[in-house]
């Protein structure tokens, strides 16, 4: 009865998953002093200098930038919980599957073996073994020696079976248990990175919101400063290509690139992978999926799983993951470029493959 209560309450759960922010004093004027003393006669000594606008903006664009990375990994975890809540989910369903079958064959055996036992009822609780050696006629016991052997091969299959499917049917019922409560940890998981993302993106748009037009601009300005800072820098110590990279860019790769890029100009949506918005690993992974090669879909599960590459020999359709939690992906598209999906509030576009943090790089037709 435990069996089949532990089978009915996974079946439950399974169905249950298709349900699934210095005031001016008024002073009377000073009476002439005909001799004024040595402090009154000093200079004045002048007042700290007030903070530069453009450092101001600077400090803003930094904490933007700063609470921008700290969402962009939280969408990450969010997305990599999203992908374990799925695959839980459909080990569920094949679990379900394999119980209800699982107890339709105990059923059917349980027949056969009841039947067994009928018919050694009706001949009087001897085995045939028993009644063939009591048997009178020699005849009938040569010829049912076959029959007795196959009857007791039979029942031995059968008891086996029905061990061997019941044993087969509490793993599943324990495992269907435990992908349980992966599913329900892992949607935990997603909660708390969901939160995080909008608080981390609410304070950042809070940040900007409150910059007058002409201080957006140059906001953004100071971004593409800092980019192109970066950019120079690495392409002042990048090595030497070994190869001529664009010659050695293989078909996928060229496809990677071709869907990659056909998507510039659409939004930056945490979460999601097309067809009408990206974040920067739905942009990635749709891309080599759609050059036949499917490849893990968040930024940190592509750098940990996918083969890695030196930065020197890297083409077109590889891909550069950036900072050092791996929180970001863009795709190499050559002469220094990548496209990406960069952040909330952003477009896909190009940029320079040195304009953040290179963490490594990646090659998933390798």
């Amino acid at each position: 009865m435990n069996r089949r209560h532990c089978a009915a309450a996974a079946i439950t759960l399974v169905c249950a998953l298709g349900l699934l922010t210095v005031p001016v004093q008024a002073m009377a004027a000073p009476t002439p002093d005909a001799s004024p003393s040595p402090a009154a006669s000093a200079p004045a000594v002048p007042s700290p200098a007030a903070p530069s606008p453009e450092k101001d903006l600077e400090k803003i664009r930094e904490q933007i930038e700063t609470l921008y990375r700290q969402a962009g990994a939280a969408t990450d975890a969010y997305n990599l919980a999203e992908e374990q809540t799925k695959k839980q989910s459909g080990e569920i369903v094949k679990l379900a599957k394999a119980i209800v079958d699982g107890q339709a064959r105990i059923a059917e055996l349980k027949d056969r073996a009841g039947a067994q036992a009928r018919e050694q009822y009706r001949n009087g609780g001897l085995p045939p073994g028993a009644q063939l050696v009591l048997s009178d006629d020699p005849q009938l016991f040569l010829d049912g020696v076959n029959k007795v052997r196959t009857s007791q091969q039979a029942s031995k299959t059968v008891l086996a079976e029905l061990t061997r499917t019941q044993e087969d049917l509490e793993t599943y019922t324990q495992d269907a248990s435990s992908n349980w409560h992966k599913l329900e940890t892992n949607r935990v998981k997603q909660a708390e990175a969901k939160k995080k993302i909008n608080a981390q993106i609410a304070a950042a748009e809070k940040l900007e919101s409150r910059l007058a037009k002409e201080e957006r601009a140059r906001l953004r300005q100071l971004e593409q400063d800092a980019a192109n800072r970066a950019q120079s820098a690495w392409l002042a110590t990048r090595p030497t290509p070994n190869v001529d990279v664009s010659g050695a860019t293989t078909a996928a790769g060229k496809a990677a690139v071709t869907f990659a890029t056909a998507q510039i100009g659409k939004p930056y949506v945490w979460g999601a992978t097309g067809p009408g918005s990206y974040d920067c690993s739905g942009l990635t992974s749709q891309a080599w999926a759609a050059a036949g090669r499917p490849i893990p879909r968040t930024s940190q599960e592509q750098w940990r799983l996918l083969p890695r590459i030196d930065i020197q020999d890297m083409r077109p359709g590889d891909l550069i993951i950036y900072h050092a939690d791996a929180s970001h992906v863009g795709m190499y598209v050559g002469d220094g470029a990548i496209v990406h999906s960069p952040r909330p509030g952003r477009h896909v576009t190009l940029a320079g493959a040195g304009s953040m943090k290179i963490l490594g790089v990646v090659r998933p037709d390798r």
